[in-house]
């Protein structure tokens, strides 16, 4: 099928590598499609840590038969961003990128997806947004000042520093670990008992031991209750105290863009996990035509959804609109 005045068969939200697998399978099967990023291209690994090692392997974060070839066990964020690159290069595919989406409607069989620079309509809509763009707030005093941040990019910035990181998650322990190797005085303020169960098993021994020797300090059943300029108050089991700080690393994770899901009309459970409401076997939603592709599936469990295991979902949606064509 051909796109004709911004109509196509298929409105792809999100140009991370599930949106661009999606759009991959769209165009092996003839359906005409346009992926939208508000982002650069696969945005969300464009803002990851700048040395971050990737838990899978390179075959498994591989889409549209393309092989990825590493030297490393696990590839890195460099690795991955040349790989998605190319990959959008090898098919041509049709990428818009910074361009947000900013309003949706459906008209009868079709949906209108307004953005930032133009008007689409097409018969389906695919949502493949990942969660990294919305942190998960603390909702603390002080949260919004200048020296506080959500990601984290680069440990050098933070040299000689006193850097309160929050959260023990992978993100949060290769922050710690690597400002603390660039001379950051770290110091590690965790809501549970103990390190994330999912931190990666070759970390895992080494924020372990450096906080069991005291290089990096840490607070376990702790939390952050207000940031001032120049120190911070937490809340620990022995009571509340107040530390000298220069910046907070507010790693508390991140979360879906439900906003956008409500606006499509998509159902959300009751319960605190959002989940949105769709067929597994064919990604569909409760609004007949839209599709969740990725880590959107998984509500507030952003664990459960990987790069790896919801590569699945582009041939499972693009086998579906064909078959309700008869096609």
């Amino acid at each position: 099928m051909v796109a004709t005045d911004n109509f196509y068969d298929i409105v792809i939200i999100g140009g991370g590598p599930i949106g661009l697998a999606c759009g991959i399978e769209a165009q092996q099967a003839g359906l005409s499609y346009v992926i939208l990023e508000k982002g650069c291209l696969v945005n969300s690994l464009y803002n990851y840590p700048q040395t971050m090692t990737f838990f899978s392997t390179s075959e498994k974060l591989e889409i549209g038969g393309v092989p990825f070839i590493s030297d490393n066990p696990k590839p890195r964020r460099s690795e991955a961003l040349e790989y998605y690159r190319r990959v959008t290069l090898k098919f041509a595919l049709n990428v818009r990128l910074f361009e947000e989406v900013q309003q949706v409607e459906k008209h009868e069989d079709q949906f209108h997806v307004q953005t930032s620079k133009a008007t689409y309509t097409a018969s389906h809509v695919i949502v493949s947004t990942g969660f990294y763009d919305l942190p998960a707030l603390m909702n603390v005093p002080g949260e919004d000042l200048p020296h506080v941040t959500h990601y984290y990019q680069d440990p050098h910035y933070y040299a000689l520093q006193k850097v309160v990181v929050v959260g023990a998650s992978n993100s949060s322990v290769d922050a710690a670990l690597e400002t603390y190797r660039k001379g950051a005085q770290v110091t590690m303020v965790v809501r549970a008992p103990e390190i994330g169960r999912r931190v990666k098993y070759w970390v895992r021994p080494d924020i372990e031991n450096r906080i069991q020797e005291g290089s990096i300090k840490a607070y376990f059943n702790s939390s952050i209750t207000a940031i001032r300029p120049g120190e911070v108050d937490i809340l620990t089991p022995e009571g509340p105290l107040t530390l000298p700080n220069d910046f907070v690393l507010a790693l508390t994770g991140y979360k879906p863009n439900f906003d956008l899901l409500r606006k499509f009309g998509v159902h959300l459970s009751a319960d605190d996990k959002l989940y949105p409401q769709h067929n597994p076997e064919t990604m569909e939603t409760n609004q007949e035509g839209l599709y969740l592709a990725g880590v959107v599936c998984g509500g507030m469990d952003t664990h459960l959804w990987f790069i790896e295991n919801s590569r699945e979902h582009a041939p499972k949606i693009i086998q579906h609109i064909l078959a309700k064509h008869g096609e």
